[in-house]
């Protein structure tokens, strides 16, 4: 009975007319990534801030924390959402989810920039459509 209340709520979702795609979330994988740029904790967090520009999103916040012997996580918070790396730089491999919703964003130029930023040889890109209904959209909020 459980697949039947869930089959009934996707389905509901599904007819939903005012769904929108304004939100789009990015899981990019980088392989074969300059060691010593993923290493580099500073050089990190610029490139979110950076990469948050291309986007044309809006900087709130940005975290991070090197860890030992190696790699570091990052996170920016965005007013329309985040960017965030976790990178294994003994694998030259790097985690970068880029997530944005509102007009006019531009993930797929973050996503460009890191690639060429982190000198990674190869990637993997998957694009994930949200769908919030045209409510959540009108009512975007401005940073404070």
């Amino acid at each position: 009975m459980e697949v039947n209340k869930q089959n009934q709520i996707f389905s509901s979702l599904s007819n939903e007319k005012e769904l929108s795609h304004k939100s789009k979330h990015l899981l990019l994988e980088l392989y074969k990534c300059d060691y010593e740029k993923l290493n580099d904790e500073s050089f990190l967090r610029c490139s979110l801030n950076r990469a948050a520009k291309f986007a044309k999103a809006t900087v709130l916040n940005l975290i991070s924390n090197k860890f030992e012997p190696q790699g570091v996580t990052a996170i920016a918070l965005l007013a329309e959402s985040h960017i965030s790396i976790h990178t294994w730089p003994e694998s030259n491999y790097s985690a970068v989810d880029i997530f944005t919703c509102g007009r006019n964003m531009l993930p797929e130029l973050a996503s460009q920039y890191l690639i060429e930023a982190l000198k990674a040889e190869e990637h993997s890109l998957r694009v994930i459509e949200r769908n919030p209904p045209s409510t959540v959209l009108k009512g975007m909020r401005t940073a404070v």
